[in-house]
């Protein structure tokens, strides 16, 4: 018997044979039958090959969607705090199909500065940007020639985008350059070229697609695709009260698109980024989608299905307005059954806003920060402990809880291990796997230590159970300036509420966590073996003299 061999791709090991003998079978059988029938059959074989090879690669590059929520609590989702009053059924859901992470944070309690961190693997205070957030028309923060997570995907052969708030700084065409004003919003009522592509923004940062609003609250008040304003903010901003609540009233007559309506914000971004799921599951190449939501940050707009709806307060409805708009995203994955081969992330910048109905949650019994003391913008728990919930079927215990420690500048060392590659030696400095974690695996290098930075540019070292705050010298900010800040120890294992600061009966704790904090800005990096260096110089033993440093 003869055997004609066909080499298969390493992933189906070995090689195949087609006998030749059977498939000439009657002697009358012709050359060109034999031939028309081994061409059959090698042409079959190479169908189910390239099957196997798909599913190979479906295994080894699973699609990524990592929804971040925008001032969402940690006690916001209600499968993890039933007693809280907020309905969330579809975050309930996902939940209950995932893994959850009790002791999970932004490396930030505002907003710019984490969205840095999560995308780079770096802690945002290794920047110039030491408090608050990109004012409007500020320049970029992350560095042209810095690794990015949707970079890293990229050079792996993922298809990225951005859908949603970008707030990470544009350079912005116009009568003068973008520039970082100590002045908080010092440029948003100059004059900006709109007709001109931006420059520095996401598909410059590692993304092939963006759509979203810089952010919803600062000029210009219009969409954005890819470089472009869309439509061109050719009209000028008028605040509607009967939108909702916290609006932008200081940017009344601000660059606008026409007939703009800040309830269709979310509605609009949840539909992009629904469509892009169903058209990424088309293709061969996995994908990588990052939906930061703008909900439930100011304003407060919930559109008209969800007015009213949670009984509570306008901030209510928008939170259960986030967990459908997360839900529709969830829904089309499994709808576009690529459930299997996705990586669900859900999580959140900071902790909730105080001040866009706060004590209304309370009242009703809803304790947006669960048990921790704080909210959004502090260096307490309440200001970064953030919710963390990852879906992986077959790869991930569904239902399940962890406590390993996590920072959302993780994401990226995470991502690159699912996917087998490498980090980048130039970057990723403060971002350590936690694959193991979500597989059930010991690890042995996992996060044991943590920085935080406070809205006003408090830091907070945690190792373990200890977390050491720096606090403001002066109950404000500019009297602080300059000024020592005061160290507070507080045991987390004893202590979740901080409550109780005992750094007079534990000096020795208070010194040696300082000497390690200290250890790890100086090495500039948290990753074992790298060294790098900050941007600035870093102190969190004296309060920065301005948000931007030299």
């Amino acid at each position: 018997m003869r055997c004609i061999p066909v080499w298969l791709p390493r992933h189906l090991h070995g090689t195949m044979y087609l006998e030749f003998e059977s498939i000439a079978g009657d002697r009358r059988t012709t050359a060109t039958d034999i031939w028309e029938r081994m061409m059959t059959r090698i042409c079959v074989l190479l169908i189910v090959a390239l099957g196997c090879l798909r599913m190979a690669d479906a295994a080894e590059r699973p699609n990524i969607v990592v929804i971040l929520a925008d001032d969402f609590g940690v006690g916001d989702i209600q499968a993890h705090y039933p007693d809280n009053k907020i309905p969330t059924p579809y975050l309930d859901k996902l939940v209950g199909q995932g893994m959850s992470f009790t002791d999970a944070h932004s490396s930030s309690a505002v907003c710019s500065p984490t969205r840095y961190g999560l995308l780079t693997g770096r802690y945002n205070w290794r920047t110039r940007l030491q408090e608050w957030v990109i004012a409007a028309y500020e320049p970029p923060l992350i560095a042209a020639n810095r690794p990015t997570l949707p970079g890293m995907l990229q050079q792996n052969g993922y298809k990225t985008a951005c859908i949603g708030k970008w707030h990470l700084g544009w350079n912005w065409p116009g009568d003068q350059q973008s520039q970082m004003t100590e002045q908080k919003n010092g440029q948003a009522f100059l004059n900006w070229d709109f007709t001109k592509p931006i420059q520095g923004g996401p598909t410059e940062r590692g993304f092939d697609y963006y759509f979203g609003v810089d952010l919803p609250n600062l000029p210009p008040f219009t969409f954005i695709e890819n470089s472009r304003t869309l439509p061109l903010p050719s009209a000028e901003f008028k605040p509607d009260p009967e939108e909702g609540i916290v609006l932008p009233t200081r940017f009344a007559g601000t660059p606008a698109a026409p007939n703009w309506k800040m309830q269709d914000i979310l509605p609009t971004l949840t539909e992009r980024a629904v469509k892009y799921v169903h058209e990424g599951a088309k293709h061969d190449a996995p994908f990588f989608l990052y939906f930061a939501m703008t909900s439930p940050h100011e304003p407060v707009v919930p559109s008209k299905p969800f007015q009213g709806k949670s009984g509570i307060a306008p901030v209510a409805d928008f939170v259960m307005e986030t967990d459908w708009s997360a839900g529709q995203v969830i829904q089309a994955i499994d709808a576009a059954e690529i459930a299997d081969d996705t990586i669900v992330i859900f999580t959140a910048d900071n902790g909730h806003s105080h001040y866009t109905g706060w004590q209304d949650l309370i009242k009703a019994g809803h304790l947006p920060s669960g048990p921790y003391r704080g909210h959004k913008g502090d260096i307490w728990e309440g200001g970064h402990r953030v919710p963390l919930v990852v879906r992986w079927p077959d790869k991930v215990e569904a239902g399940s809880e962890n406590d390993q420690m996590v920072c959302l500048t993780d994401l990226f060392a995470t991502c690159a291990d699912a996917i087998k590659a490498d980090l980048p030696e130039n970057g990723a400095e403060d971002s350590l796997s936690f694959l193991h974690a979500l597989q059930g695996k010991e690890a042995e290098v996992q996060r044991t230590n943590l920085v935080n930075h406070s809205n006003f540019g408090e830091f907070a070292y945690r190792s373990g159970p200890w977390k050491l705050v720096f606090k403001l010298g002066d109950a404000n900010l500019e009297k602080s300036r300059g000024k020592a800040t005061i160290p507070e120890l507080y045991h987390l294992g004893d202590d979740q509420a901080e409550e109780q600061d005992v750094s007079t009966t534990h000096p020795d704790v208070v010194t040696q966590l300082t000497e390690e904090f200290q250890r790890l800005i100086d090495r500039g990096a948290t990753r074992t073996g790298r060294r790098s260096a900050n941007d600035s110089n870093v102190d969190f033993r004296t309060t920065q003299r301005k948000r931007w440093a030299e």
